[in-house]
């Protein structure tokens, strides 16, 4: 069983700046070739994808983040990070680390950090 803890969350004012970080941790895994990735969930909306990093690939960003947000990974100690700038009230919701292993289709989740942008 992988576990994914968070961290960085907060309250932040429009246009300021947030990191999140996600550790992952468990018996035998390998973090190396699992595809990671953030995820955000807003009230009255479903979970949907930030910004994702395949094993070896490039990153991936939605629309709405690119230029703003930066995903990147540390193979090495098995973490995931999510760096945040030019921060919009729109950003605002619970951010969600996950890991996927494609071969499986197995993922795992944090439990989640709440960003908070003000206006």
């Amino acid at each position: 069983q992988v576990q994914l803890v968070e961290s960085g969350g907060g309250l932040v004012q429009a246009g300021g700046s947030l990191r999140l970080s996600c550790a992952a941790s468990g018996p035998a895994f390998l973090f190396s070739i699992a595809t990671v990735g953030w995820y955000r969930q807003q009230p009255g909306k479903q979970r949907e994808l930030v910004a994702a990093i395949a094993s070896g690939g490039a990153p991936n960003y939605v629309d709405f983040v690119k230029g703003r947000f930066t995903i990147s990974r540390d193979n090495a100690k098995n973490t995931v990070a999510l760096q945040m700038n030019s921060l919009k009230p729109e950003d605002t919701g619970v951010y969600y680390c996950n890991l996927y292993y494609t071969s499986s289709r197995r993922d795992y989740w944090g439990q989640g950090t709440q960003v908070t942008v003000s206006s």
